[in-house]
């Protein structure tokens, strides 16, 4: 977390316009409106395209297993410094396999102990965040254990998830009730 408050606050529930209410209509009816959302939607019609994009991400059809997903999204929320991001998918990631013991290395990095798919993973991950560019020996890794559609999902993937750290990050998107701030994530006040 960078930010002690939000720089934009999230809308609240009953203060909706009629425009904001309908595009998070979805999420309240999934009880998925969290504040990422509440606070996106003081510009509805992004967050309405936003969700598109965001939804074939996290779908069925995006091509990578569920669990390598979320280990991409978490590598590059640590890398990207967002609190909020991390908090969030730490939880999902465990619903999709991934232990505390794999959750607790992906902060250390590709040589942490993974095996050579998750290690390729973590690789892609920080050449994204760091050089907007996977190298040509961590793209070999990854052509090693993927399919092209499944290295361009994730690529997307990363993508998709520095926008969302960014966005967290810069808005001063506060935790959701339930989420625990991991402590080297928290950079309020440095």
């Amino acid at each position: 977390m960078r930010l002690n408050q939000p720089r934009i606050t999230p809308i609240a529930h009953g203060a909706e316009s009629e425009a904001q209410a309908a595009v998070l209509a979805p999420l309240v009816a999934r009880n998925t409106d969290y504040n990422i959302f509440r606070t996106m939607a003081r510009h509805p019609g992004a967050l309405d395209r936003f969700l598109k994009w965001a939804s074939y991400i996290l779908s069925r059809h995006n091509s990578l297993a569920p669990r390598t997903r979320e280990l991409a999204i978490l590598r590059t929320g640590y890398n990207c410094g967002s609190g909020y991001e991390w908090a969030q998918h730490v939880v999902i990631g465990k619903q999709t396999g991934l232990t505390d013991d794999e959750i607790a290395r992906i902060k250390r990095g590709a040589e942490a102990g993974w095996g050579a798919e998750d290690a390729a993973v973590i690789a892609a991950c920080d050449d994204l965040t760091s050089d907007f560019f996977v190298s040509d020996a961590h793209w070999a890794a990854l052509a090693a254990h993927f399919s092209t559609a499944q290295c361009m999902d994730l690529v997307y993937t990363i993508g998709e998830y520095t926008q969302v750290s960014m966005l967290l990050n810069s808005f001063g998107v506060q935790l959701d009730a339930g989420l625990t701030l991991d402590p080297d994530l928290d950079r309020r006040g440095a």
